[in-house]
């Protein structure tokens, strides 16, 4: 759920220069010349392919039990550069300045600015032709579906790259509406004899009982009232910016419900939050390493059952999928009005997948590439498996029904065990799939659920902003103001926590917003808003 940010370019922050890309290149493979491709192949041919993965997957790519079975099926072996994640991009920018490109690069990580400059560069080939000539599995999903059509089709009117689409809900019950849960200990609560809290103040109340009564029982005071990692996403404590107006997101941007972009970080009600923020702070409610933990340390702590509030995206991958926890409901602030802000986050990445100039193969490359779009087998890229017999299945295959059945996680954290089975993508799921190609996994139905009836109620946010494709100039303009103007609110959110000086540094904070270039990034906003919407 990292997703701060995307459309910034890592192509540019690794100051990458990109070279031309050499037919000669023993990392792509020879012209087979083959045509009118069907598959399985009669002889077998190799395309080579640069991709990343966790590190809790194998290394070689090859030995997932999916990529198996496309090898059976299509006759194509796959000869990866594979690299895990974190080492991924840098790997990737070396290849693509030194010529030496693989036939595609799947999962590829790309931003807007990546695409737009790779493909104006001849780096990466347009590939609306191949869809439309080679890829009708592709094709039926962006026909049945035409937003997607036009969310990967760039300013310029090519496609570039292969998306990932994973639909689960629709509108304000998406399961992306909100990201970050906050999560409360009611086990603690009732040891205290405390109600749920539904006022700000409350929570205060509540969070001090946990750490001034033992609500564990140790006769120690090694309780953790709230935790959260500063401008970290998915677990950052932007939940509780709702309770004082318009609220916050990953992102800071919100689209009001007369087709107004707003910035979130310079709005009054955000002023208000924290110095709510700062009073917690004062208590000794917040933990310290809020400011600094990493995901792993953030977790070890959850799984010890430290925290008495905490956000996540699913308490299953910190403090497990029992009764302990459990979702904390939209809370009235000072003026009494519940809002619960709405994320512009969608199961949708534009740049999931694409292919090389130093491509010689593009008919067998690109029907290889529409195998991952049949339904069944985008359930499978995106989950993991079936029958295998070496690790635990995500799914079980009904053969009557001819579906995907998802099996129970039997305690597994369902992150973990996607990222040991699954291959990313690109991929469609749509939400008719579900119930026809599969079932929806616990867990998500579980999200669903808590969405519609504990958050939905209270989203007062008709429109969220949408993906909009910015052309590579207006790109330039935004990453240019962002990369300063993002990196100071999160600096001054930080202090302020701590601080508590927000509203003795309210005006100059607002001045220097409008310094770093707001008004120009609320203006190529606002534009793009309205390009996308009419």
């Amino acid at each position: 759920m990292k997703k701060m940010y995307k459309a910034l370019s890592t192509f540019l922050i690794a100051g990458v220069i990109i070279g031309g890309c050499s037919k000669e290149s023993n990392t792509s493979s020879r012209d087979y010349e083959l045509k009118d491709v069907t598959f399985p192949l009669e002889e077998k041919v190799t395309l080579k392919f640069m991709t990343q993965s966790s590190p809790l997957a194998p290394k070689d790519p090859n030995e997932k039990l999916i990529y198996q079975r496309l090898e059976e099926k299509t006759g194509v072996d796959i000869e990866w550069k594979n690299y895990t994640s974190d080492s991924f991009v840098e790997k990737r920018n070396l290849a693509v300045a030194s010529g030496e490109m693989p036939d595609a690069i799947m999962d590829a990580g790309y931003g807007d600015y990546d695409l737009l400059k790779l493909g104006r560069d001849g780096t990466i080939i347009p590939v609306e032709d191949l869809i439309e000539k080679y890829m009708p599995n592709l094709k039926k999903v962006l026909n049945t579906k035409p937003e997607y059509r036009a969310m990967i089709t760039a300013p310029d009117g090519h496609i570039y790259a292969f998306p990932w689409i994973e639909e689960l809900g629709a509108g304000k019950e998406s399961i992306h509406s909100v990201d970050a849960f906050p999560w409360i200990n009611v086990e603690w609560l009732e040891n205290l004899g405390l109600d749920m809290p539904t006022t700000t103040e409350e929570l205060k109340e509540v969070l001090i009982a946990f750490k001034t009564q033992d609500p564990n029982g140790n006769g120690e005071a090694d309780e953790i009232p709230m935790s959260f990692i500063i401008n970290g996403g998915g677990e950052d404590l932007t939940f509780l910016f709702g309770s004082f107006g318009i609220g916050d997101n990953w992102d800071h941007t919100v689209v009001t419900n007369d087709g107004k972009v707003v910035f979130t970080a310079a709005q009054d009600d955000y002023k208000e939050a924290m110095k709510y923020f700062n009073d917690l702070y004062k208590e000794g409610l917040i933990d310290e390493e809020a400011f600094e933990q990493d995901w792993n340390t953030y977790l070890a702590k959850g799984k010890n059952e430290k925290y008495g509030l905490y956000f996540t995206w699913d308490k299953g991958n910190i403090s497990g999928m029992n009764d302990k926890y459990e979702l904390m409901p939209p809370l009235a602030g000072p003026s009494g009005e519940k809002n619960v802000t709405r994320t512009n986050g969608m199961g949708f990445d534009r740049g999931r997948m694409v292919i090389t100039s130093a491509n010689n193969n593009l008919e067998l490359t690109a029907k290889w590439i529409d195998q991952l779009y049949d339904p069944h087998q985008s359930v499978q890229n995106n989950w993991g498996t079936f029958g295998d017999t070496e690790q635990q299945n995500i799914f079980e295959f009904d053969e009557s029904t001819g579906m995907l059945k998802h099996l129970p996680l039997e305690g597994t954290a369902p992150v973990e065990l996607r990222q040991k089975t699954n291959i990313g993508g690109p991929l469609a799921i749509l939400d008719e799939y579900y119930g026809t190609v599969t079932t929806k996994p616990d867990d998500a139905a579980w999200r669903l659920n808590l969405m519609k009836e504990v958050m939905v109620p209270h989203m007062k946010a008709d429109n969220i902003y949408p993906r909009v494709f910015f052309s590579l100039e207006e790109l330039k303009e935004l990453s240019k103001i962002e990369a300063d103007l993002i990196a100071y609110v999160h600096r001054k959110r930080a202090e302020w926590v701590k601080t508590g000086k927000a509203e003795e540094e309210w005006d100059a904070y607002l001045t220097e917003l409008e310094r770093l270039g707001l008004d120009k990034w609320l203006q190529i906003k606002q534009v793009g808003y309205d390009r996308s919407v009419n």
